[in-house]
């Protein structure tokens, strides 16, 4: 029985369950990304047109980004607050959104619906913020792959809860919002108190190798599943039984990851308290050395060509000042001086930054600039699906949401294996891999804009891995070039550039496009009107736009925003190329 305890202690105290748990909790913090199924519902009751319906969703996206209070309070709060608050913020802000639709509540206006949304995406910020950190802290030599799959997690989250949505057989689409309220604060709340930072050595584990080659499988099933359940539904009428069977094959392949904690618990052998209580201090001293190595001082090449100039100075100062002191005082003033140098300097490109240390290096900005161009041109696509379909002619938008969103998974757990790769295999800048993802999401913005066939299928496609390719990629390049002790604070300020990008790219410029080409077409139905009996009816205040024409001047505008955020990542590549060679080269056999 003691022997029993112990394994149960060494199961919950796992960093494995605590990754798993993470995945799970991720796979329904996303629903933000379904805001392309249920907007059209929304734009119907409420009578919006397309620019009324581009605020809300920058709202939505400003909810889903801005996490100041998400990062401040993860250095002062457990792990389990953070989480609750999240919960919180989704059952509150989502319940109250189908209470205004479904007109429970009296018609409220617009900037209600506005606060609904921004609250309940923003329950995002807070299951990120708690999930990333604990696993971060705890796998820190595996920050690539952890990022990637967490995040992948996130974006798949959409087609996951479309998924168990189905299973409900709702008589009205205004549901969903419902089911987005409700479901994914219950799975918080199960599992708050078992995501943490744990315990024990941070350091890689043979056995580390394994758990994430069975998790990349279980992704790659994962995402070929829920892709060949969709082609399913949309080509063939599946009766409920079928679906139901569907759906709890779909939980079931979620539940998978749990093996891997599980074997490793089974097969590890306990040790006898006399050994623990000696191989205590050896380990404390372990991780304590491995911190220490990955946090070591990295110079980038315009500290590198400075140091000289002010070794100089710094010796002519220390000859001037130090001549009239006393050898009794030389060590205090000595120190004085170095602890103010270093409060002068702050840390270099490798150490531990702070948000506000981390705002006045041009890396930060140059990675955040990047994304708010590229990162935002996708997240247009992600917020206009639904008009997009339905000016292709399309009906059923619910499929290619729920596609793109797997493509988006598969590029974020992707794009988190690629760039492992390209750095701990050949040291190369984490970033090269931001700009190849970058590269391809512009051509296929020019795919689109050219009304080459197929559009629909290719831009789901190769916007939805880039995208999420982006953010697997960025967020793990800002853990490694300012380090862990504020990487809460960090993540949150770069999650910023997804509203600021939303704001400008969809809000303004695709919303813009859309709406005057749906006034010109309206005004041509009336010039020459069609008989009484086929002539659409348009409400002034819902006007719709039909064919490529609606998008493609927009896409056009969006490849090339995605050209010079690839140079401003290229920057960035080559002022960190240093930076990552003294960080992995000596990793490379």
């Amino acid at each position: 029985m003691p022997h029993f305890h112990e394994r149960i202690k060494a199961f919950f105290n796992n960093r494995w369950l605590v990754f798993v748990c993470a995945m799970w909790i991720q796979s329904c913090s996303g629903v933000g990304y379904l805001f392309g199924s249920f907007s059209p519902v929304i734009k119907s009751i409420m009578g919006y047109n397309q620019r009324q319906l581009a605020v809300l969703g920058v709202f939505k996206n400003f909810g889903n980004c801005v996490g100041f209070v998400a990062g401040s309070l993860s250095q002062v709060l457990p792990t389990w607050g953070l989480l609750l608050i999240g919960a919180v913020h989704n059952l509150i802000g989502y319940g109250s959104l189908w209470l205004i639709v479904t007109q429970r509540l009296h018609t409220m206006p617009l900037w209600v619906l506005c606060i609904c949304i921004y609250v309940g995406a923003n329950a995002e910020t807070y299951l990120s913020t708690a999930t990333l950190v604990s696993c971060i802290q705890n796998f820190p030599m595996n920050r690539g792959p952890i990022v990637g799959i967490l995040k992948g997690f996130s974006g798949l989250s959409g087609a996951i809860v479309t998924q168990v949505y189905a299973i409900i057989n709702a008589p009205n689409q205004a549901s969903l919002i419902l089911t987005i309220a409700v479901g994914p604060a219950m799975v918080v709340i199960a599992l708050m108190f078992i995501v943490r930072p744990v315990e024990g050595p941070k350091q890689v584990r043979a056995s580390d190798g394994s758990g994430f080659l069975f998790t990349y499988s279980i992704c790659l099933v994962l995402a070929a599943y829920l892709l060949g359940v969709l082609i399913l539904e949309d080509f063939l009428n599946l009766n409920k039984t079928l679906v139901i069977f569907l759906a709890i094959g779909l939980i079931i392949l979620i539940l998978l990851p749990i093996i891997v904690p599980v074997i490793l618990v089974s097969l590890s052998k306990p040790k006898p308290p006399a050994e623990e209580s000696l191989l205590a201090e050896p380990q404390k001293q372990e991780v304590d050395i491995s911190e220490q190595e990955t946090s070591e001082v990295i110079l980038n090449e315009v500290e590198d060509e400075n140091s000289p100039e002010v070794d100089t100075l710094l010796a002519s100062e220390r000859h001037k000042r130090t001549g009239h002191l006393k050898p009794t005082n030389l060590f205090q003033e000595a120190v004085d001086r170095v602890m103010r140098l270093k409060w002068r300097k702050g840390p270099r490109i490798g150490e531990n930054f702070t948000l506000t240390q981390a705002l006045i290096k041009a890396e930060f900005w140059l990675i955040f600039t990047s994304l708010v161009l590229a990162a935002g041109s996708g997240v247009t696509i992600f917020d206009n699906l639904g008009q997009i379909t339905q000016s292709l002619g399309y009906t059923d938008t619910r499929v290619f949401v729920a596609m793109i969103c797997i493509w988006n998974f598969l590029g974020r757990v992707g794009g988190g294996y690629f760039s492992e790769i390209v750095t701990r295999d050949f040291a190369y800048p984490r970033p090269v891999s931001m700009a190849i993802f970058q590269l391809i999401m512009t051509f296929g913005f020019i795919y689109y804009a050219m009304g080459w066939p197929g559009q629909i299928y290719v831009v789901t496609v190769l916007i939805g891995i880039s995208y999420g390719a982006l953010w697997a990629i960025a967020i793990a390049s800002v853990s490694e070039l300012f380090g862990l002790k504020s990487f809460g604070s960090l993540y949150n300020f770069l999650t910023l550039a997804n509203p600021a990008g939303s704001l400008i790219f969809s809000e303004l410029l695709a919303s813009g496009i859309y709406d005057y080409y749906a006034e010109k077409q309206a005004a041509h139905q009336l010039q020459y009107p069609v008989s009484a009996l086929t002539k659409p009816i348009h409400n002034d205040k819902s006007l719709t736009c039909e064919g490529t024409i609606c998008y493609s001047l927009t896409c056009g505008i969006l490849s090339g925003v995605c050209i010079v955020a690839t140079m401003l990542t290229l920057i960035v590549v080559y002022r960190t190329r240093r930076v990552y060679a003294q960080l992995y080269g000596n990793h490379i056999s």
